[in-house]
């Protein structure tokens, strides 16, 4: 898939191929709402479209990131929507039907404030993000809606099932694909095996798609 991306905005890489194939497989309904979280490039929101969505939204705190999407998706005549600000911020303007979910989720030693680094750190356990969008999900998916969301196994998806289901939805990992360290973990692999989330000469790690469902 070729997409436009300006310097600054989070290149797609395997996380974003592995969404992509989970969305396929999950089966989109025809004429859905879908929200896409974290949006970069608007891959996933792309692939929505492509899919046969009526309506996408797509959101991201980065002007560049939508500046991307915005283009990627006009090239292609898709009804893609680009929302600047949380995520959190749409409960209660409305519930869509599939919402996907690339978020930040690296461990990192702090959360900055701008920059490119907003799109991959994540706090020391890198669920900063996760952890608030787990508290979200079940309030942005209408009846019967699905949830996917990608994230590395070195933030615990024991974690991420638990508080989904807590929420009232039913979560189960559907995908799994172990990947080569990029630039970001291979530069913080030290820091990594120090705080004890990798061993000392590891140079993978694992990607999974968690499902969520409404009841």
């Amino acid at each position: 898939m070729w997409l436009w991306r300006p310097p600054g905005v989070y290149r797609p890489q395997e996380d974003t191929w592995l969404m992509v194939e989970a969305l396929e497989e999950a089966g989109l309904p025809r004429g859905g709402r879908v929200l896409d979280v974290c949006t970069g490039t608007g891959a996933l929101a792309v692939a929505s479209g492509l899919a046969g969505a009526r309506e996408v939204t797509a959101v991201d705190l980065s002007r560049r990131a939508l500046l991307a999407t915005w283009v990627n998706a006009r090239a292609r005549g898709l009804p893609v929507r680009v929302r600047r600000g949380d995520f959190g911020d749409l409960v209660g303007r409305g519930e869509f039907d599939v919402i996907t979910a690339n978020p930040p989720y690296v461990p990192s030693a702090g959360m900055p404030d701008r920059g490119p680094a907003r799109a991959w750190d994540a706090g020391p356990d890198g669920r900063s993000v996760l952890d608030r969008l787990c508290a979200v999900l079940p309030l942005l998916l209408a009846d019967k809606g699905t949830g996917l969301v990608v994230h590395s196994a070195l933030c615990d998806p024991d974690v991420t099932l638990r508080q989904l289901r807590g929420g009232g939805l039913k979560a189960s990992v559907v995908a799994r694909r172990t990947v080569a360290f990029g630039p970001v973990m291979r530069e913080r692999a030290g820091w990594l095996a120090r705080r004890g989330l990798i061993d000392d000469d590891q140079e993978h790690e694992e990607l999974v798609v968690i499902r969520a469902d409404a009841a």
